[in-house]
């Protein structure tokens, strides 16, 4: 006896799902390409809407004896399950219990914007916030170095149906990194499509829960990532980190206009001048502007924005993100306070903006 897979689905299509009403193949339960015969053992996988199916043991109990009735009784019947995941919610329902979505940018690299984002983010949960922090750098991650967690692998956990990825919790934030799947020792080399899809994953697939702040560490410039991110998600407000030099400040200003544009109308949290000036730990009241001074204190006039702070240069701030103790986790430091300050005027201007404007809408891209 000769056996094809077009037997063994033709006996399936004979039980019939109560679930449904309908034959396991009119159910769409049979994985069609995943019938595999060897000799006179048969392995079929039946799909299930879920775990707790209450007609799981019936079916595959009628699935077996169907086999062995039209197939062949001598047949030996190896029947796997696998199951649906809920859909994914829509856009416009995606992290309900999310209260405020703030993309951190810049317009241009080494200006430590993901150094802000961390320490913003640390500071906000000192203040007692529930935050969450998506690193969407999916090109250079560095959040999982700057919390030292490189180590850590998220699990799945299983939430209302669906197979979700549980953040990294430390210092009291919910992270999640492109950083955790990839060899950290290797270039990720991935085309656009693929790495927007990694990243409405880490958006959507994951277990982000209650949070009053979803911070975005976004990656420098303007690129298909913020695009998708826009796309995805209701922005709340983007906070622009620049330094002092003219050519970070054009840059800066590029990414103002960015979220400023008519389809995309993102609001301005505000500015954030970052190695506004050098401190020597020998001559604590001496200000050093090395890179010029108040470049960003004056484009924020200019382009009518609050300045949110000017952070200075400080070794420590960039040695605690190199060890993995971000400088916002010592409250008792120059730079730690700097940091909650910061966290203070985010709150300020976020509840500014929540009482004085609409929410923001996910933005349409018309690609024709």
């Amino acid at each position: 006896m000769t056996l094809y897979p077009k037997l063994i689905t033709d006996a399936l299509a004979t039980v019939v799902y109560p679930g449904t009403k309908k034959n396991l193949v009119e159910s769409e339960m049979v994985a069609m390409d995943d019938v595999h015969i060897k000799g006179m053992h048969v392995t079929v996988t039946l799909i299930f809407p879920r775990e707790t199916d209450p007609f799981l043991k019936s079916t595959l109990k009628a699935a077996e004896a169907a086999i062995h009735y039209h197939v062949g009784k001598d047949i030996e019947v190896t029947i796997e399950t696998e199951f649906k995941s809920a859909p994914r919610p829509e856009p416009d329902k995606l992290l309900p219990q999310v209260k405020n979505i703030i993309a951190v940018s810049s317009g241009k690299g080494g200006v430590g914007k993901s150094t802000v984002s961390a320490n913003l983010a640390i500071a906000l949960a000192r203040l007692g916030y529930k935050v969450g922090l998506l690193d969407t750098d999916i090109f250079g991650p560095s959040m999982p170095k700057m919390f030292g967690v490189e180590d850590e692998r998220p699990y799945a956990v299983d939430k209302d149906g669906r197979r979700l990825i549980a953040p990294v919790e430390k210092y009291g934030v919910k992270l999640l990194s492109i950083g955790f799947f990839v060899d950290p020792e290797t270039a990720t080399l991935w085309r656009g499509g693929m790495a927007t899809s990694a990243l409405k994953q880490l958006i959507a697939d994951a277990d982000w829960g209650e949070l009053d702040y979803f911070i975005l560490d976004t990656p420098p410039g303007t690129s298909d990532i913020h695009l998708t991110l826009l796309q995805t998600l209701s922005i709340t407000g983007a906070v622009i980190v620049s330094t002092p030099q003219k050519v970070a400040l054009a840059d800066a200003r590029k990414g103002i206009d960015m979220y400023r544009n008519d389809k995309v109308n993102v609001p301005i949290l505000g500015l954030i001048e970052n190695m506004a000036y050098f401190t020597p730990a020998e001559l604590p009241d001496n200000k050093y502007y090395i890179f010029g001074k108040d470049g960003a204190k004056n484009l924020a006039r200019e382009m009518n924005v609050p300045l949110l702070a000017q952070l200075p240069i400080v070794q420590s701030i960039c040695e605690s993100g190199d060890n993995g103790e971000p400088a916002a986790t010592k409250a008792d430091t120059i730079t730690g306070q700097a940091f909650l300050a910061l966290a203070q005027a985010v709150v300020t201007v976020v509840n500014r903006r929540n009482r004085e404007q609409a929410p923001t809408k996910i933005v349409e891209m018309d690609n024709g």
